[in-house]
């Protein structure tokens, strides 16, 4: 059966800059073994299907692949398939707002003046990181012990735990070697009146080899909350991915004054079609 499909850069403006997304827009009738094969064979970090929801509140739902298994949520596959989802004609019950449903619940997604951006997902830990960890994760950046000045467990679906350094010229120095045992997100800011306000990097693990990720929605906004409450940063600012692989994510971070945080970006559609599944 042919399906809509999309292939789309999320957090960039630039094609080939931002992180690639996969999304089959008619997604229902798949099943669940068929939606693994397909996101194994694109072999991207995700691709999504979006599905009828079976929440009545929400605008459609969508299920998110890695090329392993399924994930409750992530955000720059929540924005791609936002995107692709109202380009290829999606109308949402509010102009302004979408409201998507994942296996992690209902996700907000809103238009912006640079695109779209979701609101914060819930923390699913959060916390002091122990020193056994502390000392694997040093060794790993093949950095000192204290070159770690804080870190915290920032899990809202993907279970990150976060680090932050001097500065963001060390975040881009370090090598990540193979010994990471966590999904770990390094953080270090700019100088002050620089383009970005933070630099981010995202490793984890996966099958004896460590991958780095070009851009990553859920990790920026567990990491937008803790510097925010620790008051390192203020929203809005701007962090940035990517710039160790070759790539130039951006990311527009602001805050409603309800104190909630939105995590923003561009998008791109770089292939539309169909695919026979």
């Amino acid at each position: 059966m042919e399906r809509r499909f999309r292939q789309v850069d999320v957090f960039t403006t630039e094609p080939g800059l931002g992180n690639a997304l996969a999304v089959v827009l008619d997604g229902d009738g798949l099943s669940t073994d068929a939606m693994q094969r397909f996101a194994r064979w694109t072999n991207l970090s995700e691709t999504t299907f979006v599905v009828a929801s079976p929440d009545p509140a929400a605008d459609y739902a969508v299920r998110i692949f890695t090329p392993t298994s399924e994930i409750p949520f992530a955000g720059h596959p929540t924005l791609g398939t936002c995107h692709a989802w109202l380009e290829a004609g999606g109308t949402p019950r509010d102009a302004s707002t979408i409201v998507q449903h994942c296996a992690s619940g209902l996700v907000e997604v809103r238009r912006t003046t640079d695109g779209l951006a979701f609101r914060e997902p819930p923390m699913l830990r959060w916390g002091p990181v122990d020193d056994a960890d502390l000392d694997r994760v040093a060794g790993a950046l093949g950095i000192r012990r204290d070159e770690i000045l804080d870190s915290t467990w920032c899990d809202n679906g993907p279970g990150w735990m976060a680090v932050r350094l001097e500065s963001a010229a060390r975040v881009l120095d370090v090598a990540i070697g193979p010994s990471l045992h966590l999904d770990l997100g390094i953080v270090g800011l700019y100088p002050a009146g620089s383009p970005a306000a933070l630099e981010v990097r995202a490793a984890w693990p996966e099958h004896g080899s460590i991958v780095e990720d070009p851009a990553t929605g859920s990790l920026n906004a567990a990491v937008a909350r803790w510097l925010v409450d620790q008051g390192l940063l203020s929203a809005p600012y701007v962090a940035t991915q990517g710039a160790a692989i070759g790539r130039a994510a951006r990311f527009e971070i602001t805050q409603d004054p309800d104190g909630t945080l939105l995590v923003g970006g561009r998008s791109m559609t770089l292939v539309a079609g169909t695919v026979d599944l």
